[in-house]
């Protein structure tokens, strides 16, 4: 199996863009990929295409990628699409690292694209329907919110209203289950999402720029409790690419600014049990993705995670490795994962801020943490990071993620 290196990444602002179509969003992210690492469209021979709306929102069912990458100059090329729920994006990322580590081929391409904002607001909402085993959907819900129960709530909160995604439900049914556990409290939630809000100012693609304290956050309005909509991902649209080759076509182009691919895991949920923390999908998944690297939580200099509200944020923390089960809202108001400090987390924002096109996020993490590597990162670069590492999760199947992708980076 040969090493693979990403050479070119791009991306596009995320945001609310009721002019930019999914063809739009392609062409401009893998326009920017292909700048990047200065290769032509005729030098990519694979395309892995991730999107998880279009289907939902605008009833492209089937052949999105092969219709998207058309427009963008695509002919002839073998298009492979990919469906991961929210990890959609990262296991495209997979896919293309082992057409190449196989010696398929040498330059394969992988693009995420998402535009979840539609003027049907049920269209945008309907996609988080199919997240889980649909046959089973009432029963899920309830066994998941059923694990927050047993923490009383505070006076005056579970007061929500407005349209939202269910998962927030489940995201605070398991954040409550945690601080029944564990002690964690809300106001180490919200450190955590004002560390991203803050990093996030200095992020020009992010959907939200604006810095929060965590007072801000917390009196921001409630989702559910303990959430607070500033703790939430928003709906956003969105694209990302990266082009990954051999080693020997990096060493063609130059290795000054290429990466090193050092793992790509893709798992699936474990059936674990609801306190069986020590086995859960993303911890089981680093352990591997760390074997495989013959590194470990202490050699990683930077972090994207999967952040679809501030609290998975920490739960992360404490499945890669970055501290003991239970004591990542400690890590957080320590300020351990802010830049300056011992393992910098979201440097891009996260999903809360820099936004979450579902099927461009893992790509969009990778963006940031190849941009990391490279020293390119402007005024939110984590000082001498030479390895990092992605976490991208999704859907839902028993009491965790039905799937999760684990990316680790080395500078070449």
């Amino acid at each position: 199996m040969t090493e693979v290196y990403v050479v070119g990444v791009g991306i596009t602002p995320f945001g609310k863009f009721a002019d930019r179509s999914v063809k739009d969003l392609t062409r401009d992210a893998v326009s920017a990929a292909l700048e990047d690492a200065g290769l032509r469209r005729d030098d990519i021979e694979a395309a892995y295409f991730a999107n998880a709306a279009q289907a939902a929102v605008e009833g492209q069912y089937l052949v999105p990628g092969q219709i998207a990458l058309a427009s963008a100059g695509f002919a002839g090329l073998p298009v492979t699409n990919v469906e991961n729920a929210c990890a959609s994006a990262s296991t495209a990322l997979n896919a293309a690292c082992t057409f190449v580590a196989s010696g398929q081929g040498e330059v394969a391409l992988a693009v995420g694209v998402d535009k979840m904002n539609s003027a049907d607001r049920a269209r945008s909402f309907a996609v988080f329907d199919g997240g889980w085993d649909v046959h089973e959907a009432e029963q899920t819900i309830a066994r998941l919110t059923a694990l927050g129960r047993d923490l009383p709530l505070p006076p005056g909160a579970g007061g929500t209203d407005g349209q939202r995604s269910v998962f927030m439900d489940v995201y605070a049914a398991l954040a409550r289950h945690h601080m029944k556990h564990f002690g964690l409290s809300q106001e180490e939630i919200a450190i955590a999402s004002a560390k991203n809000h803050t990093h996030s100012q200095h992020n020009p693609n992010a959907q939200y720029r604006r810095p929060m304290t965590a007072a801000e956050v917390l009196a921001d309005r409630e989702i559910c409790w303990p959430l607070t909509l500033a703790m939430c991902a928003p709906i956003s649209d969105g694209g990302a690419a990266a082009i990954v080759c051999s080693a020997a076509k990096a060493r063609a182009l130059g290795l000054d600014r290429a990466v090193r691919v050092a793992a790509s895991v893709l798992r699936s949920g474990s059936g674990r049990g609801p306190e069986e923390f020590d086995r859960h999908i993303t911890r089981l998944a680093a352990h591997t993705a760390y074997d495989k690297a013959g590194l470990g939580p202490e050699d990683m200099d930077v972090a994207e995670v999967h952040d679809a509200s501030a609290f998975a944020e920490i739960l992360q923390l404490e499945s890669l490795g970055f501290c003991g089960i239970g004591e990542g809202g400690r890590l957080t108001a320590e300020g351990a994962t802010a830049i300056g400090g011992r393992i910098p987390v979201n440097p891009s924002g996260g999903l809360e801020c820099r936004g979450h096109p579902i099927g461009a996020t893992g790509l969009a993490q990778v963006h940031e943490l190849v941009t990391q590597l490279r020293g390119e990162a402007g005024p939110r670069q984590v000082e001498g990071a030479r390895t990092a590492i992605a976490e991208n999760g999704g859907g839902f199947a028993g009491y965790e993620e039905a799937a999760a992708c684990i990316t680790i980076l080395q500078r070449g």
